[in-house]
């Protein structure tokens, strides 16, 4: 009898986790296609170094934080470059 109950809950937890990966996958998928990119990222997209892009911060570049990870959107890049344009 225990071992049904052990092979349930293992059954049981593998559901779990590959449901729980997938949607961790399709959730990184939208966040991508959302727009919304690393600083590293965003000083690639801008096309400059990331010393540069920290630059860009200190100018006004606006960059969203959550409880310490940084995303800049490629919205708020453009609007920033475009700005700055001359």
């Amino acid at each position: 009898m225990n071992v049904d109950i052990t092979n349930r809950e293992i059954a049981i937890e593998e559901l779990i986790v590959d449901a729980v990966n997938k949607a961790i996958q399709v959730a990184q998928h939208q966040f991508i296609e959302s727009g919304w990119m690393t600083l590293k990222d965003g000083a690639k997209y801008a096309g400059v170094s990331y010393n540069t892009f920290i630059k860009f911060r200190v100018m006004g570049l606006k960059v969203c934080e959550v409880d310490g990870v940084k995303r800049v959107s490629r919205k708020e890049i453009d609007s920033f470059l475009e700005r700055h344009s001359f």
